[in-house]
């Protein structure tokens, strides 16, 4: 599934495009994808100028006047940008067409991901974004609230790293990566770590998103950003998908570990379990 990194990489790469054009239809080819997409976007959306696209946690935000397109992609969906418009494809579900031509295309093998609409110019009131917390790369994320929102929790803290409520966007790879580098074993219970800890952790995550971003994110499987390039963040993983092969501090062989019947890559050493 695309993670933070990547979808923040398919937003920087469509942004400066589709601000300020005004779109001239929509075409929905298949609306059941994990909700119905709705129809009236075909009636909402054309003669209205984009005004933003932006992201909240994994979800980009169309803004017109009169509200949002939140978009998903789910496991496998990709958003492309085509100078001109051209026949849609197996898996193409929904095209946003543009006065000069242009084509923005949802495409989604698995159907997982989501187009909907929400009305208005606060789209954060939307039930699938309401409850979230805070995003990882700004000052609100920080070691004193991660400290405090903890405290008596004796959840791992790679499940708790990976709760949308706690932080969005801190998905399975990196949290594998930011507590390698942190030092800090992913079974180990949030709750008791140090407010050092979290200094140092924070500290961390901070930095492996905004290199996963700067380097494109993470090629796994079907990603691709904006314009259909792959991200190239894979070659620097430390720990994720590196099972049985020796780690790059110590060469002692990386263990996989299932937490939260997620897949939890660490090294025993570098990452020793606290008593």
């Amino acid at each position: 599934m695309p993670e933070l990194p990547e979808v923040e990489t398919v937003r920087n790469g469509l942004k400066d495009i589709l601000i300020g054009q005004t779109l001239q239809t929509v075409h929905i080819y298949q609306e059941k994808l994990r909700y119905c997409v709705p129809q009236q976007l075909k009636q909402l959306l054309p003669c209205n100028k984009v005004l933003g696209f932006d992201r909240r946690a994994k979800y980009l935000l169309l803004r017109v006047a009169e509200g949002s397109v939140l978009i998903h992609l789910g496991m496998s969906g990709s958003l492309r940008w085509l100078e001109t418009f051209e026949p849609a494809k197996k898996h193409d579900h929904v095209d946003f067409v543009f006065e000069d031509g242009g084509c923005l295309r949802f495409h989604d093998p698995r159907r997982f991901g989501l187009i909907l609409w929400h009305p208005g110019n606060d789209s954060t009131t939307h039930r699938l974004l309401k409850s979230l917390g805070p995003e990882p790369l700004t000052a609100e994320f920080n070691a004193t609230y991660l400290y405090e929102m903890s405290r008596n929790k004796r959840r791992a803290i790679k499940t708790f790293l990976m709760d949308n409520h706690i932080v969005v966007g801190v998905g399975n790879i990196y949290a594998n990566e930011a507590l390698f580098q942190a030092g800090i074993a992913p079974q180990h219970h949030a709750g008791t770590l140090t407010i050092a800890d979290y200094n140092r952790l924070v500290k961390i995550i901070k930095q492996v998103l905004a290199k996963a971003i700067e380097a494109g994110g993470t090629t796994l499987q079907d990603f691709v950003n904006g314009h259909g390039s792959p991200g190239y963040f894979q070659q620097q993983l430390f720990v994720y998908g590196r099972e049985g092969q020796a780690c790059f501090k110590c060469k002692t062989p990386i263990l996989n570990k299932k937490i939260g019947q997620r897949s939890s890559f660490y090294c025993p050493v570098c990452q020793p379990e606290r008593s």
